[in-house]
């Protein structure tokens, strides 16, 4: 049996209806599990996850992750399963519209990895990228 990240792939199953389901943000088995086990440990449980973009890097811009402090009346809200709801701000979702995330081990570190069709470069360091 395969583990690549496509083969572990998690369609939402729901998203913002005005928005193309080939846009909206995706995460594999291995991402969600992590995230949900984190929220479960955080009291009281946070309502989701929150995937934003932030300006900074010698490329221009990076990923910033957190649990949902508050919920804004624009964020989009791609509901993964009946328990994670992924929030992106309107300004990030340009930026990371159609991306995939995975939870991968490298060495000792364990990361979230972004599968970003609209990133047309990244740093050396792969820390920050361009769109």
């Amino acid at each position: 049996m395969s583990t690549n990240a496509e083969n572990l792939e998690r369609r939402p199953v729901d998203g913002p209806p005005d928005i193309p389901t080939s846009e909206w943000v995706m995460f594999t088995e291995r991402a969600a599990e992590h995230v949900k086990q984190e929220m479960a440990k955080v009291d009281p449980r946070p309502p989701g996850f929150r995937i934003g973009v932030t300006r900074t890097g010698c490329s221009g811009m990076a990923y910033v992750v957190d649990f949902v402090q508050e919920i804004a009346d624009d964020d989009f809200i791609f509901k993964i399963d009946p328990d994670l709801n992924v929030y992106v701000d309107p300004k990030s979702f340009e930026v990371i519209k159609g991306t995939r995330v995975d939870f991968v081990r490298d060495g000792l570190n364990r990361l979230f990895q972004f599968k970003n069709p609209n990133v047309k470069s990244e740093c050396g360091c792969g820390e920050s990228f361009n769109v």
